[in-house]
């Protein structure tokens, strides 16, 4: 009768190893995620050098850096690999189908191809989503009741992903709604996007909206420059644009992210099977305002819309 449970213990007790496998302009925009991680795993009796370790491997937005740390994790070999963003969820896949993947900060892994469906992903990857496309309805309405006066927005999106193509389709189908005439900016090169960006501002009453993916966090500081430079209010999907500089955002908890990846690590690590826990999107969303920012712009923030922010910065 004592053996199952001795036998459990026993198991829990051997050391296990973890990929952690990250893509980010820099190592400091994802450090303080990966503490979050770390932490709810050790909340969770997954202690660093007792009965796991873990190994990091940055790739910094770079398609062969994020080639190279996949390869080198699976080779380890790692028991499991965690991994934030689309960069590094691909190069997983394209190495291995078998070491289990717990993702998050990803936007569309079904029309990306790397999973089966949300409720039944059916590989060895699962994890969680960003937002749910008809989030972007929410951005233009934003930039609508932060700016007024906008009647123009330039939606920059990154059209070789599903994702890009996605968001920008219902930013426009809401947009005649709320009047706003759309066009959009796809983000290649740093030089295009600059000239995109100026060619647009050059007419009045414009806004921007910048949608998420990988090349929004290769661009981000050069994007959030050039709004403040052409006087553009601008929304994003995530907070750290606005902490960057940038007037408003609505997106997801990042931190969360990283809890509830922890969370499924330690199902999987128990037993549990990639194929059968459904991806997940988020349950709470923040809405965060630079008035500082908005000084700069000549925009007074409606009470209303303070009165729903998490987090105001003055």
């Amino acid at each position: 009768m004592t053996w199952p449970l001795a036998a459990r213990a026993q198991q829990r007790e051997q050391m296990r190893r973890i990929g952690v496998l990250m893509s980010a302009a820099s190592e400091t925009d994802q450090q303080a995620g990966v503490a979050v991680f770390k932490e709810t795993l050790h909340q969770l009796d997954w202690i660093d050098g007792r009965n796991m370790r873990i190994e990091i491997r940055w790739a910094h937005v770079d398609p062969a850096e994020a080639r190279k740390g996949a390869e080198e994790l699976v080779a380890l070999p790692a028991d499991l690999i965690m991994t934030a963003g689309q960069l590094g969820l691909q190069a997983l896949l394209q190495v291995t189908r078998s070491v289990p993947i717990v993702f998050d900060g990803v936007i569309d892994p079904v029309g990306g191809g790397q999973i089966d469906s949300l409720a039944q992903p059916g590989g060895n990857a699962t994890g969680f989503i960003t937002f749910d496309y008809a989030l972007a309805a929410k951005w233009a309405e934003l930039l609508k009741e932060i700016a007024p006066t906008v009647t123009r927005v330039a939606v920059i999106r990154d059209s070789a992903i599903a994702a890009g193509i996605g968001q920008f389709a219902v930013i426009q189908s809401v947009a005649p709604s709320i009047g706003l005439n759309v066009s959009v900016i796809n983000m290649r090169d740093a030089r295009q996007i600059e000239q995109d960006i100026a060619r647009f501002a050059s007419s009045p009453n414009g806004g921007l909206i910048l949608t998420g993916g990988a090349a929004a966090v290769v661009h981000q500081n050069l994007i959030v420059a050039l709004a403040a430079q052409h006087k553009l209010p601008a929304v994003y999907y995530r907070r750290y644009f606005v902490t960057s500089g940038g007037l408003i955002s609505y997106g997801y908890d990042v931190d969360e992210q990283y809890r509830g990846a922890a969370r499924y690590v330690d199902r999987i690590l128990k037993g549990e099977k990639p194929a059968d826990m459904p991806v997940q999107a988020p349950t709470k969303y923040e809405l965060v305002i630079n008035l500082r920012t908005a000084k700069a712009l000549g925009l007074d923030v409606p009470h209303s819309l303070l009165a729903r922010a998490d987090e105001v910065i003055e």
